[in-house]
């Protein structure tokens, strides 16, 4: 009774919670609880493969370091006939006179040592650019945090389990499972989500800027607006000013909200502290001037200042629809892309292909566990019918722990569910063969249970434990579906360890020891 005073109660315990797991996947409305995610080759969804533009990423940089250097030879009074950018992400400044140039120099060796000095044309001409090191620094940083913003946004969008990683130097692997709407999927994670905030150019005229005409300083954006009954776009044009007054990054909350006056949602912008003071003394300072809301270079709005704003909130305004305007809060709160991304790869598994690969790989596994459950009931008897027992538990366990786990069940997931119902039959085998040589020593069933337990536990834990090594380095260094096989064969490792050294011998003692059984049918 000791042997079984433990392992009964364990038995129990285990399969009752397994089957609290399992459950929700088949009966989801009558008790909900965490389900087996499946899949992209199994419930269908997309498959993208997207390029970061890395020296795109370069060249906002050196675009802001351009900003920043006449931004500060104006408060040095250092005068210039302007600084240009280049065709290979450098800048030139064309300064006036020698004295110019001599405060130049002192400029840059104070505020801009992260910048490299070239020789110009001539003596009153500076080429700029970024060092090497820094280039490549940036676009390390730029494909990071990439992958980190298209992390946000995906998990902000509601997909199950995607898989998201880096592949080679600047791509990235996306597959998102379930998703049925492929088109909204790929504008949200390719939006660059540059926010931005710039004043209107009212000195000069719109129409001359039209015509090629485009005063220094200033740029043409467009808003665009869509008529939801016709469908039908219109573009308004607007000069507006290209310094950047407060971007995104002072992005503290964006919420989709419902304006009371038209009934039309709008999304809601909260800055944090820092961004609060800069939008309120920029109100502050721009009463009665139009301020321009941009969004990857196209207007959204541009409203007036009527008086200063205070507590750093403002709102994007665009008659947008409901899921318009959740889409735009998504990649607003999870932040601008630090360079635009191209799509280089795109795959579409439809659901009907996924069906195809669960009903073949459900057939398999029963044709395979049929063999074998025949198998083992002529060649082991009631032995045999204990060992079957034991597999279905097995399978049970494992798909309560990919529940649990909240895992991925792949295609080759499934083979690691066959692969491991030989696993489990395996330790038996070796137990009953153990048990049967000692029962031709002339020992009593119990004795040569016991004896055959004993002998056959340790091979049977150095086999196992081997193959759980082995699954744990696919885990971590493989990808996608042999992570999937990975987590099937671990978990189908671990069953297997508690069917064949617990589950088969409680029964067996119970056998014994309660019903008082004097021959063992082995």
């Amino acid at each position: 009774m000791k042997n079984i005073s433990w392992r009964t109660p364990s038995v129990i315990a285990v399969i009752l919670v397994a089957l609290v797991y399992v459950f929700p996947t088949f009966k989801p409305t009558l008790w909900p609880h965490k389900q087996i995610n499946l899949g992209l080759d199994l419930q269908g969804g997309m498959h993208l493969v997207l390029e970061v533009e890395t020296d795109k990423a370069v060249s906002n940089r050196i675009e802001r370091a351009g900003q920043d250097l006449r931004r500060q030879m104006k408060i040095d009074r250092i005068k210039h006939e302007g600084v240009d950018l280049t065709e290979y992400n450098g800048l030139t400044v064309k300064l006036k006179s020698p004295e110019d140039k001599v405060k130049f120099d002192v400029m840059l060796d104070k505020e801009f040592r992260d910048l490299r000095i070239n020789s110009g044309e001539d003596d009153m001409t500076v080429r700029l650019d970024l060092p090497d090191q820094e280039s490549d620094a940036i676009k390390r940083l730029a494909v990071d945090q990439a992958l980190e913003t298209i992390r946000n946004r995906i998990d902000q969008f509601g997909v199950s389990e995607p898989d998201i990683r880096r592949q080679g130097e600047k791509r990235i692997l996306i597959q998102l499972p379930g998703v049925s709407d492929t088109q909204r999927a790929k504008d949200l994670i390719g939006k660059t989500a540059q926010l931005e905030f710039k004043l209107l150019d009212d000195t000069h005229d719109l129409d001359a800027a039209l015509k090629g005409r485009i005063p220094p300083g200033s740029q043409v954006l467009y808003q665009v607006e869509e008529d939801p009954d016709t469908n039908r776009q219109t573009k308004t044009p607007f000069l507006i000013k290209k310094r950047t007054l407060l971007t995104g990054a002072r992005l503290k909350d964006a919420r989709v909200q419902i304006d009371s006056q038209y009934n039309e949602p709008y999304v809601g912008i909260e800055f944090d502290r820092k961004g609060g003071r800069i939008f309120e003394k920029i109100t502050e300072e721009n009463v009665n001037k139009r301020l321009a809301i941009v969004l990857d270079n196209k207007i959204y709005s541009a409203p007036v200042i009527q008086e200063k704003i205070s507590g750093g909130q403002a709102r994007i305004t665009g008659r947008f629809s409901a899921e318009e305007a959740r889409d735009l809060a998504i990649v607003l709160r999870a932040g601008a892309l630090p360079a635009p991304v191209k799509i280089l790869e795109e795959r579409t598994v439809g659901p009907s292909l996924g069906a195809d690969s669960i009903r073949l790989g459900i057939l398999s596994m029963v044709v395979g566990g049929s063999l074998v459950i025949l198998f083992m009931i002529l060649y082991y008897n009631l032995a045999g019918v204990i060992a079957d027992l034991a597999l279905l538990v097995n399978i049970i366990i494992m798909a309560a722990g990919l529940a649990g786990f909240q895992a991925t069940l792949t295609l080759p997931g499934i083979a690691g569910f066959i692969l491991t119902i030989g696993i489990a039959v395996d330790a038996n085998v070796l137990i009953f063969e153990r048990i049967r040589e000692e029962m031709r020593m002339g020992k009593t069933p119990r004795a040569s249970v016991e004896a055959g337990y004993s002998r056959a536990t340790l091979t049977i834990l150095d086999a196992n434990i081997t193959t759980l090594i082995a699954a744990l380095v696919l885990f971590q260094f493989g990808t996608g579906p042999v992570k999937g096989f990975a987590v099937t064969l671990s978990m189908g490792v671990l069953a297997s360890l508690f069917t064949s050294l617990i589950l088969t011998r409680a029964i067996i003692d119970y056998l014994l020891i309660n019903r008082k059984m004097k021959k063992l049918s082995i």
